[in-house]
């Protein structure tokens, strides 16, 4: 006989788009929050940083293209596909950007992006908000895998995927298209129990 049993969703469909996007506290005094439409500024003057470009897909090149980005962020959460904060100090404008895109609750998995201005660079911020959004990720949504995965040529990621306690599980070859062609890029992962 054959079974009927089928393979159980890890996060049942509605418990992300049921809840509001939490604002979650950092170590540092930071805190990661949803995206404002007053920080429509911010992403247009991520969209011209060189390194910001050269290692993200962010193309905002007005206000007006960065606040439907935001809006889609919104939209996005709602739609249970990604979820996006902001890295600021309270009552302040964004520094950076942190979260999960290509949410899958069924199979239980994501992908971080992020990025951080160049002023807010250095110390240590992408790192205590990679460890935050990982912690919310697994514990409070209930997801199962994360992936960080980046350039083989962006070291600073590396970095970051290394102190927030992705463990290094190979190279995917010409897995990116960048503006100079493609890249080779190295998969980290953290999987419910690292933490």
């Amino acid at each position: 006989m054959i079974s009927s049993s089928r393979i159980p969703e890890v996060v049942p469909a509605g418990r992300m788009a049921g809840m509001e996007q939490p604002v979650l506290g950092l170590p540092s005094g930071l805190e990661l929050r949803p995206w404002r439409p007053s920080d429509a500024d911010v992403l247009v003057a991520a969209g011209r940083d060189p390194a910001i470009r050269q290692w993200n897909r962010l193309l905002v090149e007005t206000p007006g293209d960065a606040r439907r980005r935001i809006e889609r962020m919104h939209e996005r959460w709602r739609a249970e596909l990604s979820a996006m904060w902001a890295i600021a100090r309270p009552g302040e404008e964004a520094r950076g950007l942190i979260g999960w895109g290509d949410i899958d609750l069924t199979g239980g998995s994501a992908e971080i992006v992020y990025w951080i201005l160049p002023a807010a660079r250095g110390g240590g911020a992408v790192v205590e908000a990679t460890k935050r959004v990982s912690e919310w990720a697994l514990n409070d949504l209930g997801l199962h895998r994360l992936r960080l995965c980046h350039s083989v040529a962006n070291q600073a990621s590396c970095r970051v995927a290394d102190k927030a306690g992705f463990a290094l599980e190979g190279t995917m070859r010409s897995a990116l298209l960048h503006t100079d062609g493609w890249h080779d890029e190295h998969l980290h992962a953290l999987v419910q129990g690292d933490i």
